[in-house]
């Protein structure tokens, strides 16, 4: 499986969940408590393809 959807990911493989907890305690901080209604990606720039 990994070697038909591998080529869709600019960056040449999958997320990892921690990659995705990084994400999400970023946005649980205070750094990010002027971020509002966003749309964040995590998805390897597949969107880009």
């Amino acid at each position: 499986m990994e070697t038909k959807i591998l080529p869709q990911f600019p960056v040449g493989r999958v997320g990892k969940p921690e990659e995705v907890a990084a994400l999400v305690a970023y946005l649980r901080s205070e750094d990010a408590a002027y971020v509002t209604g966003s749309n964040i990606a995590i998805n390897g720039g597949q969107h880009m393809q």
